[in-house]
């Protein structure tokens, strides 16, 4: 049972603006409560672009549909494996064999996917590989460089922010589907705070996803709630208002 006192907290306050100028510098002012503590900056950051920050790989390219292997050497992530909150579907992926004149280049823990087909171009952080994988060509698969100084769940986080999002979209290119070329996405620029802040806006991040799970199992549950009431209402014989 969920409780509606766990679900629902006090209005966090946000308040931000971003600005890009011709000398690609990130002008921000936010300020973000949580349980009576305030991150606030307000200095001027250096728009670094993606490029300079990650090892960045194209998916590897498959021609047609994957095809299955029992006895495969790896698995393959597609776009269908793939959503924005809930992560990779890992059980769910196909089993083939990668073949490349080259080693593969295998996924690890810290990876982030960025789905680069479609119109929905969002980055994924792997805190966990179980299966030895690759993803498909519909993907860029970027290794931070540094993640002593650039946290890759926070990397994740700001490519999926509002500000980078509204940038690739404007730079998106196609004509029969969009997509985000390589060099779009190697110029993202992006501003990069103290580890500190890099960490506490991390936790905000989790703690927000957290709270909208907790509200769809909220929903789900008083729907139960609700089909149940109507089956009893259906099953009392002759009962008239």
């Amino acid at each position: 049972v969920i409780r509606q006192r766990h679900v629902f907290s006090q209005k966090r306050g946000l308040q931000a603006s971003f600005f890009f100028s011709n000398e690609h510098v990130i002008d921000e002012f936010a300020i973000f409560k949580q349980n009576n503590c305030d991150i606030t900056f307000g200095a001027k950051f250096m728009a670094i672009p993606l490029g300079q920050l990650v090892e960045l790989r194209a998916g590897h390219p498959f021609r047609g549909a994957v095809p299955y292997a029992e006895s495969g050497n790896g698995y393959v992530i597609q776009m269908r494996d793939v959503a924005r909150d809930a992560g990779v579907a890992w059980p769910n992926l196909v089993r083939t064999r990668i073949q490349s004149r080259k080693v593969p280049d295998w996924l690890a823990p810290g990876d982030i996917l960025f789905v680069a087909r479609g119109t929905q171009n969002f980055a994924r952080h792997l805190d966990d590989v179980p299966r030895q994988a690759v993803s498909s060509q519909y993907f860029f698969q970027l290794r931070v460089r540094n993640p002593a100084q650039l946290l890759p769940e926070f990397l994740a986080w700001q490519i999926n922010s509002l500000p980078c999002q509204r940038h690739l979209a404007a730079n998106a290119q196609g004509s029969s589907q969009l997509g985000i070329p390589r060099a779009v996405l190697e110029a993202l620029p992006l501003a990069i705070p103290a580890v500190d802040t890099k960490k506490h806006m991390i936790s905000l991040a989790l703690a927000a996803r957290r709270e909208a799970h907790l509200l769809q199992a909220l929903i789900h549950n008083r729907a139960r709630q609700l089909d149940v009431l109507a089956l009893e209402l259906h099953a009392v014989p002759g009962q008239t208002e």
